[in-house]
């Protein structure tokens, strides 16, 4: 080693690898030769001018998620915009989708009615104001879909904590994937689809007319649950698909095989052995073609039982899955008619104190609800016309679903268990401070136990 007494550095030891004839393919050579100072500061000038570059870039997207996490009028424009077109039993939700249903009825009715007519200027942009809504609303679902600021927080924070490098391409590429997410979802697809027939210039697109009516999907209930009913049931579904695709297939080939046109039959091509396939499966029978051949009888008959029983199959699917989730569209039904009051009153637990209660509050035309997790009691509610829910009242969601911290205005604890009616005078304490509580007990200790909660909720 070797040192330059003009320099105080140490001898830069310079490693080449040399590639050419003269030193033979990966030969290396040293050289000790003194490389002055300044031009190792040039060679690496660029790349602390690269990591520079880089922690600027650093410090402005986690402040700029930090600015967004903080921003009140940021967050309060998006949780707007939530309760607008996604948040469950928002009364504006319920106005955005009355306005949207009519809308697609009426771009549906418009796109139907220029078949047969000549498009004008009110009707082409009437069409222009709804794609324009239409694509507002998918790039407003898109954007409350998932928070960018809270992943790259997470992982600038995480990196903190552990005392780690903090790299903001993953995060930033995490953010994107959870974005780019919602585009594959079914009803992105969907709401993408319904505004390609408005493009003109194409009329095959007009082919995609049926995807607006698929829209309606996203603003009634009752069809969203049968979309969530087939999607629980994906597994089956697409066993009986396969198992009903390989039907068909067979049948196609067996068609065109014995009713071919040269052979005496009516098939002309490998779609109208197709199309008769299908017919046949579903056992609509248009009568248009008939098999003629023996072979094809045959056929026709081991089609029409398997559609027979693929139907079938399919019936139950359906109808078990309906069982399945018939009690959460009945809290559905129950969670939009408590939307209409502004004040009600909570029951938890309907046996004969609750029932009482019930009797006299309906009497004095007073609006309330009944939580029970007793199945006879549920039922008895229901015969009597009253508003109830399956569900335990002492837990969180319930109350919440319920809507103690909105509209609600005493919540009556009335089980016959005076544990129970303790646990949700708590949880209803817990999630309200102000709502007036009315508990029955029936030992002396659990009454100490109810002032003690009433002293602690004044304090």
């Amino acid at each position: 080693m070797y040192f330059d007494n003009a320099m105080p550095s140490a001898v830069w030891i310079i490693i080449t690898i040399y590639f050419s004839p003269k030193y033979g393919q990966g030969s290396i050579l040293y050289s000790h030769k003194p490389v002055p100072h300044d031009h190792c500061q040039n060679q690496f000038k660029p790349l602390k001018q690269s990591r520079e570059i880089q922690k600027m870039l650093t410090r402005i997207i986690v402040r700029s998620a930090y600015f967004l996490k903080n921003a009140k009028r940021y967050q309060r424009t998006k949780r707007f915009f939530y309760d607008l077109v996604e948040k469950t039993n928002s009364q504006i939700k319920r106005r955005c989708d009355v306005f949207m249903i009519t809308l697609v009825l009426l771009s549906v009715a418009q796109l139907i009615y220029e078949v047969d007519h000549t498009p004008d200027a009110l009707g082409f942009w009437f069409d222009q104001a709804v794609v324009g809504i239409f694509i507002l609303e998918y790039l407003l679902r898109g954007w409350i879909y998932s928070d960018g600021h809270k992943i790259i927080l997470e992982h600038y924070e995480r990196a903190e904590y552990l005392n780690s490098p903090f790299q903001p391409g993953h995060a930033l590429w995490q953010a994107f994937t959870e974005k780019a997410h919602y585009l594959i979802t079914p009803m992105a697809i969907i709401d993408l689809l319904a505004i390609l027939p408005s493009y003109r210039p194409l009329r095959v697109l007009r082919v995609l007319l049926v995807f607006r009516l698929f829209k309606l999907f996203r603003y009634f209930s009752s069809i969203k649950l049968f979309a969530n009913i087939l999607a629980s049931k994906r597994f089956e579904l697409s066993t009986l698909s396969v198992f009903l695709g390989f039907i068909i297939f067979i049948g196609t080939v067996d068609f065109y095989l014995f009713e071919n046109i040269h052979d005496g039959g009516q098939v002309n091509s490998l779609f109208d052995a197709l199309y008769w396939a299908i017919v046949t499966v579903a056992t609509v029978g248009y009568g248009d073609i008939t098999p003629i051949t023996f072979g094809g009888r045959i056929v026709a008959m081991a089609l029409i039982l398997s559609g027979v029983g693929v139907l079938s199959f399919f019936i139950s699917i359906i109808v078990t899955a309906f069982n399945e989730e018939i009690q959460e569209l009945q809290e559905n039904t129950v969670y939009a008619e408590l939307n209409r009051y502004k004040r009600f009153v909570i029951i938890c637990g309907f046996g004969r104190v609750g029932q009482h209660i019930a009797r006299q509050l309906h009497k004095d035309r007073q609006h309330f609800v009944v939580l029970d997790i007793n199945e006879d009691h549920v039922l008895k509610a229901k015969q009597l016309g009253y508003l109830v829910i399956h569900a335990d009242a002492s837990k969180n969601d319930v109350l919440k679903n319920a809507r103690i911290n909105n509209g609600a205005s005493a919540v009556l604890c009335v089980t016959g268990d005076d544990v129970t009616n303790v646990y949700i005078a708590l949880t209803s304490r817990h999630l309200n401070k102000d709502i007036q509580i009315i508990s029955r007990a029936n030992g002396q200790e659990n009454v100490k136990k109810m002032v003690t909660i009433q002293r602690n909720s004044q304090k």
